[in-house]
């Protein structure tokens, strides 16, 4: 059974006002002395991003869903235990709701970022969602890229939760995708066919100068023998989180079944999975998106059947599958961290709210009037 691990990415952010806090040094160190203690929770890695307002959460590699689903929500607990130690929380929202100007990480590689981008990566406060799962070699890995490609919009589609950005309502289920694809390898790549012209690609790429790593929606990892698939917000739910990564070992296994069968991979044009990705940013699980087998727009429900129809026999192999089904009811049913998000807002009109609400589901604890009814 192929192995599989996360990466999610937190906000660090003020109980009460909500406000994003430039607190990850702090909470960072305090994470070095636990480790250094041997803290239950050694396995899992926290680790800088380029703002100093967020960390992310590494968890280890696991071949069983629950004992990941068991890491994923101890390690939102014992990030939120260190941030509440410097005065803080840990919120899984993948946007601020707040307004915020961001403070960068002082260190060579994020002093170079800011330096080539500027506004680009002073304003990128975004909190995203990484599945990694093993692969043999880097040629299954590059069959598994490029078998994958159109099947990641509705990923988005699933994990959307950033609807609010500077202070406002973006009319997006996903804005973080939006703000995400202004870096200059962001999205969803062509079909390459081979590791060779995947890596003479990524050569080409690092010769121009302009980025140092390429931000594909799914890449090869540049550490661990995996495919990295990218294009998810964090969760709000912890339950969505273990959901998307069972959904992504599933597609990886059924596109490594493909390419070792001599399977060809799809190679609808860059431009149409685009137009895929922005439904899905657009309006998540509350509007048309674009089936990834014709292209043409069709209900959520329908596409997110289509996926699951897809995975369904990795799925009942790993023993995943009636986890994924009854998972994948509930998020069309209540919708994503996007409407958990609106509906806290409709109290009060308070985006404190909005963070306060956040804090508490990203450690699974629902409550208060706006779930009484689904969106």
């Amino acid at each position: 059974m192929r192995t599989f691990g996360v990466e999610e990415e937190f906000l660090i952010v003020d109980p009460d006002s909500g406000k994003p806090l430039p607190l990850a040094g702090e909470v960072l160190r305090l994470h070095d002395l636990e480790s250094q203690a041997m803290h239950p929770t050694r396995n899992l890695v926290l680790t800088p991003e380029l703002q100093q307002e967020q960390l992310e959460a590494v968890t280890g590699v696991h071949s069983d869903l629950s004992e990941l689903a068991v890491e994923i929500t101890a390690g939102r607990t014992y990030a939120d235990s260190l941030a509440q130690r410097v005065g803080a929380r840990i919120a899984a929202l993948a946007t601020s709701p707040v307004p915020v100007a961001p403070h960068a990480t002082p260190n060579p590689r994020y002093d170079a970022m800011v330096e080539m981008f500027g506004l680009t990566a002073r304003e990128q406060l975004t909190c995203g969602f990484h599945v990694h799962v093993s692969v043999n070699s880097d040629e299954e890995g590059v069959g598994v890229l490029d078998r994958i490609r159109c099947w990641l919009a509705p990923l988005i589609a699933l994990s959307a939760n950033s609807p609010f950005w500077n202070g406002a309502d973006s009319h997006y289920a996903s804005f973080r995708t939006q703000a995400w694809n202004r870096w200059p390898t962001a999205g969803p790549t062509g079909v390459f066919g081979s590791a060779q012209a995947y890596h003479e690609l990524i050569d080409d790429l690092l010769g121009t100068g302009v980025v140092k790593a390429p931000d594909f929606d799914a890449r090869l990892s540049r550490t661990y023998p995996t495919v990295e698939v990218r294009v998810a917000d964090v969760c709000l739910n912890p339950d969505d989180t273990v959901l998307l990564a069972a959904l992504v070992r599933g597609l990886v296994e059924t596109a490594g079944r493909e390419w070792a069968a001599g399977q060809p991979a799809d190679a609808t044009h860059t431009a149409l999975l685009r137009q895929g990705a922005f439904r899905a940013s657009r309006w998540g699980v509350r509007g048309d998106l674009l089936n990834p087998l014709t292209h043409r727009p069709a209900s959520a429900a329908d596409v997110i059947n289509a996926l699951h129809d897809h995975v369904r026999d990795a799925l009942d192999e790993s023993g995943d599958a009636a986890y994924v089904r009854d998972s994948l009811d509930r998020v069309l049913r209540e919708g994503t961290g996007t409407e958990q998000q609106r509906r806290a807002y409709e109290g009060r009109k308070s985006l404190s709210d909005v963070v306060g609400h956040a804090t508490n589901r990203t450690h699974g604890i629902s409550g208060g009037p706006w779930l009484a009814t689904p969106a």
